[in-house]
């Protein structure tokens, strides 16, 4: 039976992306989005939530996202869900999902530095077919 990996976020930059290279001399950017959950309460009281999500970009757009994104800047997202696992530098075995983005969507936002975004909404996609001993880190 087929299945289906598919996420969509709009949320705003967490941090400037961050641009590393495989041993390849592929590029690779990461960075995290937020998203925002607002609700009222059974008591009346306006309650939100926030949730962080970490993205990987690929090839040209990771070099375009270190270009045009920076700190609270809104994004489009769609992808696929990956989760890996790593050693980290104390020795401790780790497991992180994240989102690795097959197209993104300038649409702009708050700029906190860096460049200015274009005039409309930039479109790029990317469709890698990288594996996990192509990440830098």
């Amino acid at each position: 039976m087929p299945s289906v990996n598919k996420v969509i976020l709009i949320g705003n930059l967490g941090q400037d992306p961050e641009l590393r290279f495989t041993q390849g001399g592929t590029p690779v950017a990461n960075f995290s989005i937020a998203t925002n959950e607002s609700w009222t309460s059974r008591e009346g009281n306006r309650e939100e939530r926030t949730e962080w999500h970490h993205i990987v970009v690929w090839g040209k757009t990771a070099e375009l996202c270190k270009e045009f994104l920076s700190k609270g800047r809104t994004v489009y997202i769609e992808g696929r869900l990956q989760t890996r696992d790593w050693t980290d530098k104390d020795g401790h075995n780790r497991r992180s999902t994240e989102i690795v983005a097959q197209q993104v969507i300038f649409l702009g936002g708050r700029a906190e530095g860096g460049h200015d975004m274009p005039e409309a909404p930039m479109h790029i996609e990317n469709l890698p077919n990288n594996s996990e001993e192509d990440i830098p880190f």
